[in-house]
């Protein structure tokens, strides 16, 4: 009825629903494709059918296409309200730390035991889980596909080097005992068991008891016999006192909840003469003082891998002059050469995510540990900002235990 001599006001009504219609040169097309209709008898039209037929296609093509939209709008108008509530949520989640350190709770050891469990941490950092040491072909190789996983994991090997060397501690000697605070899996203390070899023994300590099982299967599948690992409180260690050649502690100083106590201990067990040493991430001097917003990302820094604060370079030297029995202290800060490996640590899950996603379907967390990875990458980009800016240093720390 419409093709054949319709009514007007109906394609009036087409028209309001269709804009594209209020088109004089579209409105003109299909007014002239129904005048036939109302001005030739049906038989006239035999011969025009095909012509007709695609005009009337094209008309209700048109009004089908106008009553899908309107039906979708309701629709596009809840899914994009959903899309963005969704967006929102994850960027409030994302921007409020969720693993506070808790006094008292082991959240650190907690979390440890977790990351050990998972194996993401391992399977991307191998078996230090601290940063590396860069020059400029590693930075090179950052974002190279094939070279960037095994860059990685050297440039750890090389801080060891460079922090063994650096700490002056073969002056006398190589060291017959060492104490590794905070081991980690026990990457350190077997690389220096193996290095020292069988004229010294390595200790390494971890709150961490799925750290210290991992720690003591590698050193067993390595055949070392020179190295131990127990779990223990590096502010409550049960060593008497003057039992290490060497005290070694790298990124643990973090995670204490007291650093006065801290450089105390590790000072108490090491005996006279012998070296203590101490890689950490620390915040800048308080001078000028700590803005706001610094401490709101401080805040964050603390609060999402269960820090309970840090404390500048200056301030570690001032602990170790303060127990009155370590001398020639000295600090630096190895921004420079470690900062790097924050983004590395992010490149190297683009080019090989499929442990992730594989752990995903598999793992006790199951998809949770998708978003607990995104979270990491948020953290990881939030300390190599906060490095960058000169908010956060790398601090290292050497010094001497007097002679008796």
């Amino acid at each position: 009825g419409f093709v054949h001599g319709g009514p007007p006001q109906l394609l009036a009504l087409h028209a309001r629903r269709n804009p594209a219609l209020r088109n004089p040169a579209k409105a003109g097309f299909v007014h002239n494709a129904l005048l036939p209709a109302r001005r030739n008898p049906p038989s006239r039209l035999m011969n025009k059918g095909p012509q007709m037929n695609a005009a009337a296609a094209r008309v209700a093509a048109g009004g089908l296409a106008t009553v899908a939209s309107v039906a979708l709008e309701p629709v596009t108008v809840i899914l994009g309200a959903v899309a963005v509530a969704v967006a929102a949520f994850a960027l409030f989640s994302l921007n409020k730390p969720s693993r506070e350190y808790k006094d008292g709770e082991n959240t650190v050891g907690q979390e440890y035991d977790a990351w050990t469990e998972e194996g993401i941490l391992e399977y991307y950092w191998g078996e230090h889980i601290h940063l590396g040491y860069y020059n400029e072909e590693d930075r090179k190789a950052v974002k190279n596909p094939f070279k960037s996983a095994k860059v990685f994991k050297d440039t750890k090997y090389k801080f060891i080097e460079e922090m063994y060397n650096w700490s002056e501690v073969e002056e006398k000697g190589k060291p017959a005992k060492v104490l590794d605070v905070g081991c980690g899996i026990g990457g350190t203390s077997r690389y220096l068991a193996n290095k020292l070899g069988s004229g010294s023994h390595v200790t390494g300590i971890s709150l961490s008891t799925n750290q210290v099982e991992r720690a003591t299967t590698l050193a067993k599948e390595r055949g070392l016999d020179n190295v131990e690992f127990k779990v223990m409180d590096a502010l409550k260690m049960d060593f008497p006192d003057n039992s290490f050649d060497l005290v070694w502690g790298c990124e643990s100083g973090e995670h204490m909840p007291d650093k006065k106590k801290y450089v105390e201990e590790m000072t108490r067990v090491c005996k006279p003469g012998g070296t203590v040493v101490i890689a950490t991430w620390c915040e800048r001097e308080p001078e000028p003082p700590i803005t706001p917003d610094e401490q709101e990302k401080l805040d964050f820094l603390y609060k999402e891998w269960a820090h309970p604060y840090f404390i500048s370079i200056e301030e570690y030297e001032r602990l170790c002059s303060g127990t009155g029995q370590l001398e020639r202290v000295s600090g630096e800060d190895w921004v420079k050469e470690t900062i790097t490996a924050w983004r590395h640590s992010i490149w190297v899950g683009v080019w090989d995510p499929w442990i992730v996603i594989w752990k995903g379907f598999t793992s006790r967390m199951g998809p949770k540990i998708w978003w607990k990875t995104i979270r990491e990458i948020v953290t990881l980009e939030r300390m190599h900002r906060a490095f960058d800016c000169g908010l956060m240093t790398y601090g290292m720390i050497k010094a001497k235990k007097k002679a008796a």
